[in-house]
């Protein structure tokens, strides 16, 4: 990323620490810092950071050697420990790469009760799948996931230009900021289950979906089996995955 404004941009979109907030922020990615240079500018978090390339470690370690040598971590930040790592809680930033940002997010999730708040840049095509409502074209597993546990805001877009070499996509900058739910009403390990099964045929009724995956439920009927996953809710999907438990204990 080579535009100063829009990385500018993105550190201003972290809420500052407060009473409620942890101070630590933790950036994914530094790369050649250009998104670190403004967040270290803040006075008001405490910034850390994780990046797997050898050479952009070794090259921060340099710019900001104090910084670095105590507070940058060259790794993997899907194999973090995070509550080893952040007992306290820890909010989440960058520009996250392409090709394992869903992981990134499903590791957030992992760890909902220690992040708060999350900032990434993203391919737009999934920071809009994210922040879609039901009924959108383009809300599936992630966004109902997502949704579930987090308020999603869907900041700006980041055009093709501001990267050497450009990619072929547009970028999006999201904020997610976790929501009051603390308990979704359901077996949460199911609710993945059924949300997941549920698009797993995405052109298929529900029925049709959820049967290949659970069975035929005795031959009983939802209301919402002959809808599409895309029409419901997270809070839709909770009852359908209550209706789901009992049908499974039911017919044993």
């Amino acid at each position: 990323m080579n535009d100063l404004n829009i990385a500018r941009k993105i550190a201003g979109a972290v809420t500052g620490g407060g009473e409620s907030l942890p101070a630590d922020v933790l950036e994914i990615g530094g790369g050649t810092g250009v998104l670190t240079r403004f967040l270290l500018e803040r006075d008001d978090i405490g910034l850390w950071g994780v990046e797997v390339d050898r050479e952009s470690v070794a090259y921060m370690r340099e710019r900001w050697p104090e910084w670095a040598e105590a507070r940058l971590t060259e790794g993997d930040f899907l194999k973090m420990d995070l509550r080893e790592r952040f007992p306290g809680g820890v909010r989440v930033v960058g520009n996250f790469p392409y090709n394992i940002s869903s992981q990134i997010f499903f590791k957030v999730l992992e760890n909902r009760d220690l992040v708060p708040e999350v900032v990434g840049m993203v391919q737009r095509e999934v920071a809009q799948r994210m922040a879609e409502p039901p009924g959108s074209r383009t809300y599936g597993i992630l966004s109902v996931l997502l949704q579930a546990w987090y308020d999603i805001e869907y900041l700006f877009t980041v055009s093709e230009g501001v990267f050497t070499p450009p990619p072929k996509v547009k970028s999006a900058v999201v904020r997610l900021v976790r929501n009051g739910t603390r308990e979704l009403g359901c077996d949460e390990a199911l609710f993945v289950r059924v949300v997941k099964a549920s698009f797993g045929q995405r052109r298929k009724m529900i029925r049709n979906s959820l049967r290949s995956v659970f069975g035929d439920f005795g031959g009983a009927e939802h209301p919402f089996f002959s809808e599409r996953a895309e029409k419901l809710s997270v809070a839709q999907f909770v009852g359908l995955t209550n209706w789901v438990e009992e049908r499974i204990s039911a017919t044993g």
